[in-house]
Formats: structure tokens, C-alpha cells, sequence
């Protein structure tokens, strides 16, 4: 029985993303690059979900997620309004 190989979605916020170059950096295997100065997966199949560019993100532009995974989706970072206090939120 054959184990089917994990594939991962990149979620970058571009307006957030300065184009340091530190994730490309430190891909192991040299998924992202650098276009027009802004992050962009060039080789998304070739992830392995190590999460090391989304760890080493200065700017917390960059997410990694597990196809196919349960959880919440359609919300990120970038949906939060950071105007409110946190408590505002829990439910």
C-alpha cells in the first residue's frame, strides 16, 4: 500500500511581503523566488512542509498549509482587524 505524498498551499500576503529574501533563503529545497519584489512559489510541488520560511518570515508573510487539511479555512492574518482588542473575537 502506497502512502500518497502531502501536498502544501503557499498563502502569501503580498502587502505584507517586503521582499527581504529571507524565506527564499531558507527553502530546502527552492520552492519560492523572488517576482517583481514580492515572494511567489514558483515550485509549489516540490514543498515538503517544513515551514521554514513561514518560521523564519520577519513580516509574517508567508503561510503554509496542508492540502486538504481540516480547519479554519477562509481566514488568516490578514482578515483580523488589530484596531480591537483581542477578546473582542472569542466567541
Amino acid at each position: 500500500m502506497s502512502e500518497q505524498k502531502k501536498s502544501y498551499e503557499h498563502v502569501i500576503r503580498e502587502r505584507w511581503c517586503k521582499g527581504c529574501n529571507v524565506c527564499v533563503a531558507f527553502c530546502p529545497k527552492q520552492v519560492l523566488t523572488l517576482k517583481n519584489g514580492k515572494v511567489y512559489a514558483e515550485k509549489p510541488e516540490l514543498c515538503i512542509g517544513c515551514k521554514m520560511c513561514e518560521l523564519r518570515c520577519p513580516d509574517f508573510a508567508i503561510e503554509i498549509r496542508e492540502k486538504g487539511a481540516s480547519g479554519d479555512k477562509g481566514k488568516d492574518a490578514s482578515d483580523v482587524d488589530y484596531t480591537v482588542p483581542p477578546e473582542v473575537n472569542h466567541a
